[in-house]
């Protein structure tokens, strides 16, 4: 479509061997291996998670190593014709949140999270990204350090200033949230100014009220990110409702009044050659797995739906299933769902849906959204977010059909 504008499908990416062990575990090979499938089936950007604990193993050290990798990791996407988007300050991922252990203070904590740091889960508290100024100082430091190696790197699509922050900290105020997202935005635009930066606000982040929201986001962010899983709405026609997914979105851009991508599109798909034992079925609780052409038809609507109504693009969740030498590990001993959400099998054979992927219009259809299902202002939303919320959903849903 001549004119159009571009509408994203990108991954988030783990390697099925080594999960969120491979920076400590890195191996080109497998890296090059499926980046070349990333790019065969035309998954771009790929989102790449610089997990704390690797790049800045003591306060005021970052890895030599860690930053060497990611740039060969770099250059070789470009190599292949695909962008990443590195994400800082990882951080919470798939129910655990990896830490390096000066970010842990002792005494007991209220993240609900378990921690992982030096190989191990710990106890302990965590200091508050925002409010600790050391902290703070670290986390300069740590862009600093990574901008300036990748300073200019044409395979760079953005940067991403962490996945689901408010699982980690929240902070004591929204001055400090704005005050924390203005440094870091400043820090990495005093390299490039033209790249955008975005951070992956969750879905129960809109539902409570939680900040740094949308609102406090988009004031340094030039893109609003939204993790959306319908199975984890109480509020959503079903775990499958693709509607939800799209609501969300539009929820979060109305909030903070810039374009919104989708962060984690997909749900966990069994291949049918694995059966689970009871113990793992009681684990998946009321989610059990779908079926992969459930999956499909799934990401097949939700994309439809994000394409033709101007939402600027969605990351699939994720690019693989793990190997099964992985599952006595954290997080997979626990998140037997996170064993099975790839788009391709541990064996990398696709999923029907990186098959549907492979084949879907990368031009965004229309920009026509309707705003009419909004009868109240962001400030009164603000004011009790778990009772508009269902409400405006269904007020959507009312004028969607």
């Amino acid at each position: 479509m001549e004119g159009a504008k571009p509408f994203l499908i990108g991954i988030n990416y783990w390697p099925g061997e080594t999960a969120m062990y491979w920076w400590r575990k890195f191996d080109s090979t497998i890296v090059k291996r499926d980046f070349s499938l990333l790019a065969e089936y035309r998954f771009d950007p790929v989102r790449i998670f610089l997990l704390w604990e690797d790049f800045q193993p003591e306060e005021k050290r970052i890895s030599v190593n860690a930053l060497e990798n990611l740039v060969w990791v770099a250059d070789m996407a470009h190599d292949l014709r695909l962008h990443v988007l590195p994400v800082f300050f990882c951080g919470h991922m798939s129910g655990v949140n990896w830490l390096p252990a000066w970010m842990i203070e002792p005494g007991r904590g209220d993240e609900g999270f378990p921690i992982f740091s030096e190989g191990k889960i710990r106890r302990g508290r965590i200091r508050n990204i925002y409010s600790d100024r050391e902290v703070r100082k670290a986390q300069k430091f740590l862009i600093h350090e990574t901008t300036g190696a990748l300073q200019g790197h044409p395979a760079i699509w953005g940067w991403d200033l962490g996945n689901k922050p408010s699982r980690l900290s929240i902070p004591p105020s929204r001055d400090f949230a704005g005050a924390w997202a203005e440094e870091m935005v400043t820090e990495l635009h005093r390299w490039d100014s033209l790249l955008p930066v975005t951070v992956g606000i969750d879905q129960e982040d809109l539902e409570v009220g939680r900040i740094p929201g949308p609102k406090e986001a988009a004031q340094y962010c030039e893109i609003l990110s939204i993790h959306a899983h319908p199975g984890y709405a109480r509020w959503a026609d079903s775990r499958l409702d693709p509607k939800a997914l799209f609501f969300l979105c539009l929820l979060a851009r109305w909030l903070g009044g810039r374009e919104v991508l989708l962060e984690g599109l997909g749900v966990a798909a069994n291949p049918s050659s694995y059966p689970l034992t009871a113990l793992e079925r009681e684990k998946l609780g009321n989610s059990p797995l779908v079926t992969e052409d459930q999956a499909a038809e799934f990401i097949q609507k939700a994309l439809d739906l994000l394409r033709r109504k101007g939402i600027i693009g969605a990351l699939a969740r994720c690019f693989s299933d793990y190997n099964q030498i992985l599952w006595g590990e954290p997080p997979l001993d626990q998140r037997i769902d996170e064993r099975f959400s790839g788009l391709f099998r541990w064996d990398k054979t696709p999923k029907i849906a990186a098959e549907l992927i492979r084949q879907y219009p990368r031009q965004i259809e229309s920009k026509e959204i309707s705003w009419d299902w909004v009868d109240i202002t962001p400030e009164e939303y603000q004011g009790n977010p778990s009772v508009h919320l269902p409400r405006l959903y269904r007020n959507f849903q009312d004028r969607f059909r």
